[in-house]
Parts: structure tokens; C-alpha cells; sequence
């Protein structure tokens, strides 16, 4: 039997106004797990989960648009304080910052196939100051970033 084809997911990283406040935000003690890795809990279990763990991403919308990402290193299953058994998707503690990519608002999170994902930013433009939201917007809505 063959290896799993990679999948990806993306998700809405509420009241997030950057990549930098993402990055805060997952080192906190709150948003990391007992090992110290940062990690999103979600109510659903991805049915593709073997696509996922085979070196999927997920890509954050930030402000309207995918602006970064970082690796999937597992699911782990926990339990809240009210019983529910939930999905810990733990992270690769870097972020990646991609290209933009326009998305409009969702709940949960998606699929998002490898080959519809942005693009990781090359070292020499992950130093450069940011675009304006509304120019970059523009810019990824007729597809040039």
C-alpha cells in the first residue's frame, strides 16, 4: 500500500491582526500543550488525518487573506472540562509566511489541496515591510500575489 497523498488545512485565526501576534499568542502558556508545542484544539477529527499527517500545513487567514503557515506534527486527542473529546492539532512551533491568498469569512476549518496552496515567501522577501491590507488584497484578488 502506498503512502498517503499530503492535504493541508486552513483556518480563520480570529482576532489575530498579524503574523507576529499569531506567533505571540501560541507562545503563551495557554495556547501550548504539556510538551510546549503550540496547538489549535478543534471540535472535529479531520477524516483525512493520514493525508494531514504526511507533511500537511496549516495555512492561516488573517485579516481576509492566508498569510502563513506552519506544520502539522499531529492530532492528539483531549478532553475539555466539560467531557468532549476534541482534536489538539499540534504545530510546528515556526511560522511560515506565504503569499497572500484572498479567503472569505468560514467556520471551522477546510481542505485545502497542496496545489492550491500560496506559495512560502523566499528568505529575501520575508524582511520586507508588509503591504498595505487593502493594496494586498487587491493584488491577490486579480491573482499577482
Amino acid at each position: 500500500m502506498g503512502q498517503a497523498a499530503q492535504m493541508n488545512l486552513v483556518k480563520l485565526s480570529v482576532g489575530t491582526e498579524d503574523i507576529a501576534g499569531l506567533a505571540r499568542w501560541q507562545a503563551s502558556k495557554r495556547a501550548q500543550g504539556a510538551d510546549g508545542l503550540p496547538r489549535h484544539v478543534t471540535r472535529m477529527w479531520p477524516r483525512r488525518a493520514d493525508e494531514i499527517l504526511a507533511g500537511g500545513s496549516i495555512y492561516w487567514v488573517i485579516r481576509g487573506a492566508i498569510r502563513c503557515r506552519q506544520r502539522i506534527l499531529r492530532l492528539d486527542g483531549v478532553t475539555g472540562d466539560d467531557g468532549v473529546r476534541r482534536c489538539a492539532i499540534v504545530l510546528d512551533p515556526e511560522v511560515v509566511a506565504t503569499a497572500q491568498a484572498t479567503r472569505r469569512p468560514f467556520q471551522g476549518w477546510r481542505y485545502l489541496r497542496p496545489e492550491d496552496a500560496p506559495a512560502d515567501l523566499s528568505g529575501s522577501r520575508r524582511g520586507e515591510e508588509a503591504l498595505p491590507d487593502a493594496l494586498s488584497a487587491a493584488l491577490a484578488e486579480i491573482g499577482v500575489l
